[in-house]
Order: structure tokens, then C-alpha cells, then sequence
């Protein structure tokens, strides 16, 4: 709980420290960005390769070649989705949502990479459509498909709760990651990562900067589509928080499936190639 009041008096110079400027940690000037309408005109004769439907409270696997095209899809009702990816043959090779917030900030959409984990550091997969760009950043300075929130995970369930919930995203995505791999669950479950929450509506709260959620905007129809860099397997929770707007973590939530579409282009975007890992020598200095 935070303090209703500071401890320590404000010094004289409190004013002038608040009033410095921020400065952008990591500017992506130099950053190569995605070729839009390349990637777009791609999709003109594409064929669908796969379709999964993630039951509500579960997850489900895919996979997406690279030079594909993945869409998540709102179907039946609003609904919110915990998204994973990993390099297809490689499981170390992670979605990183920390470097990728700070590359690209606390929520994504069209023209946004979600970047891998270190030591690989490359982008596994652009943003190329987000039908709920309209939505921006509401008065309380929420917006959709963060990357600031964890998963619901039943260690933080029992932590405030005190019981077991065997639903909740983080292990979703252990079941389903399983399940994929035909390994016992407790020896992929450090697999399981920090999400981009698809559709899901988030901020912080000005007074306390606590984590909050709110309904989510997305309606059947909506999606959220994806140009797969590298050669991915991804996972995806249908959170048990529905549309997030009350509570999760718990069967009272009114929940719905989630579909998944990857589509293989004819010929892929005009001057693309798959990017390679990091370059950096991993001397890490003398």
C-alpha cells in the first residue's frame, strides 16, 4: 500500500529537480523501419496456411514460417489475449516485452517490432495492421496491446487470494507449450514470458502508478495482424479476464475464443530478408 503521506520534507529545491526534462532513453533514429506498404502489398494473393481457434480460459500453439503473415482475431465477444513467441528451433530465443517497451513504449501497434531476448536481439515479428488504432490514449491514459503488464499466474493468484487457480495465462501457456513439445509441464515453464497483451486495455494510475485495466474496445471483428521476421512458434492465452474490465484470474468473467490466422504470401515483401541475430561479439570488454 503507499504511504497516504511522504516521510521527508520537499528541500528547497524540490520545484527545480521536478522541472528538469526527460530524455528518451533509447531514441530509434537509427532504427531501420519496416517497409509498410511492401509488407501490405504482399498480403494481394496470399493463401491461408492454418487457422486455431484458443478456447476461452485456454491457450493454444502455432506456428508461422518466416515471410508469413500472422492475424489474432476477435470472433464471438471482446475479449483479451496473452500472447508468447519463441524462435521455432530455438526456445532461449524469446519475445523480450521489456527491450521492446523501451524501444517502442508502453503499447504497441501498426509499425512496431516485437524484439527477442538477449543475446539475439533482432525483431521476430512487425505490426502491419491494428483495427484498434483509433483508440490512442484515453483521459486516464490508458490504450491497448501492452507490454508493461506480466500474465496472471497463479503465484501471484494465491499471494492475494490464497487458493489455487489453474486458469490463469501463465499457466495456460504452460499447457499448451507442453503439450506442443510433448514435455512434462514443470520442465517448460520457464519457457513461459513476460506477454504483449492483445486488446487488452492498461495504464498507470497517475496518483499511485499502479497497473490498472479497463474494458477492452475490441469487437468481433477486429484484429491485430503480423509479419513473422524469423521463423516463430507462438502461443496465445484466451485471458479467463475476458474483456479485462472487472477481474481475472477467476471463472466469473464472461470469456470468449480467440482465432488465429497465418497466411503465406505469394512472393514475400519487396527487398526483405529474414534479420540476423546481434552482431556483438559477447567479449563483454576485457
Amino acid at each position: 500500500m503507499k504511504l497516504e503521506q511522504y516521510e521527508h520534507p520537499k528541500p528547497p529545491d524540490a520545484d527545480e529537480r521536478r522541472k528538469v526534462r526527460p530524455v528518451i532513453c533509447y531514441p530509434v533514429d537509427s532504427l531501420v523501419q519496416p517497409d509498410l506498404p511492401s509488407y501490405r502489398a504482399a498480403r494481394t494473393g496470399w493463401e491461408k496456411l492454418s487457422e486455431t481457434i484458443v478456447p476461452p480460459r485456454e491457450a493454444s500453439c502455432f506456428d508461422v514460417p518466416a515471410g508469413c503473415f500472422f492475424r489474432i482475431a476477435s470472433i464471438e465477444g471482446p475479449q483479451v489475449g496473452d500472447l508468447n513467441l519463441w524462435a521455432l528451433h530455438d526456445l532461449h530465443e524469446r519475445f523480450y516485452s521489456g527491450k521492446t517497451r523501451a524501444l517502442h513504449g508502453t503499447h504497441l501497434s501498426t509499425g512496431d517490432r516485437l524484439w527477442s531476448s538477449l543475446p539475439y536481439l533482432r525483431p521476430m515479428a512487425t505490426i502491419t495492421e491494428d483495427t484498434l488504432d483509433w483508440y490512442g490514449f484515453d483521459e486516464w491514459g490508458g490504450s491497448v496491446h501492452d507490454v508493461i503488464g506480466t500474465r496472471c499466474d497463479p503465484y501471484t493468484h494465491r499471494l492475494l487470494a490464497g487458493d489455487d487457480y489453474h486458469h490463469c495465462c501463465h499457466s495456460n501457456l504452460t499447457r499448451a507449450l507442453a503439450d506442443r513439445l510433448d514435455k512434462p509441464r514443470e520442465s517448460v515453464e520457464a519457457a513461459v514470458h513476460d506477454v504483449l497483451n492483445v486488446f487488452m486495455c492498461t495504464g498507470f494510475t497517475r496518483d499511485t502508478g499502479q497497473y490498472f485495466m479497463k474494458a477492452s474496445p475490441v469487437r468481433p471483428g477486429d484484429f491485430l495482424e503480423f509479419f513473422a521476421e524469423i521463423d516463430l512458434l507462438g502461443a496465445l492465452s484466451a485471458c479467463p479476464g475476458g474483456d479485462c474490465s472487472s477481474e481475472h484470474s477467476s471463472d466469473a468473467a464472461s470469456c470468449h475464443p480467440l482465432l488465429v490466422e497465418v497466411y503465406k504470401p505469394a512472393e514475400p515483401p519487396r527487398g526483405w530478408t529474414s534479420p540476423p541475430r546481434s552482431g556483438y561479439d559477447r567479449s563483454h570488454g576485457p
